[in-house]
């Protein structure tokens, strides 16, 4: 059954459907300046779910089972995703040193330069964002969203969630 009045209320000019947008566009403005940096830096290629994968593969390698699970995708999504990142040097295959079975994908130099080049450019967006907002309006707004926000709710999976996978 329909509600009558939340149909008013967003033909009307209700704002409640304002603030996914809002947090979405906040995240996809970061992503964006974030990747035009990279780019400018030497990481042309890297694209969010590039990103994503390399947080999944982690400092210690994994395997592309475990990509998958941790993006929340199926094992060929991850398998694709883990070959382009390996086409680009940000991966490579290595044998399993427990398991002579398995292989593990684990980042290389250039893959691992990426990852920290994404967090010194996320300090300086978030620097200029405290310098728009003021720091205290940030720090208010961090904490109030670390309120809202359960604690296990932060996940790699962000990519296949978005991509409907």
């Amino acid at each position: 059954m329909v509600d009558d009045k939340k149909v008013n209320q967003v033909v009307d000019g209700g704002k409640g459907y304002e603030l996914p947008l809002l947090l979405f566009a906040g995240f996809r403005t970061l992503i964006d300046r974030l990747h035009a940096e990279l780019a400018r830096q030497g990481h042309p290629d890297v694209r969010p779910a590039h990103g994503f994968a390399m947080q999944a593969i982690g400092p210690d390698g994994a395997t592309a089972s475990e990509v998958g699970r941790r993006l929340g995708v199926s094992k060929q999504a991850a398998g694709k995703t883990v070959d382009r990142l390996i086409a680009l040097g940000y991966a490579a295959r290595t044998d399993d040193p427990a398991d002579a079975r398995r292989k593990l994908v684990r980042l290389t130099p250039h893959g691992i330069d990426a990852l920290r080049r994404s967090a010194a450019v996320f300090d300086e967006l978030r620097a200029e964002w405290a310098a728009t907002l003021g720091a205290d309006r940030l720090t208010d707004l961090e904490s109030a969203l670390r309120t809202l926000v359960p604690p296990d709710a932060f996940r790699l999976d962000a990519a296949g969630w978005l991509g409907g996978s």
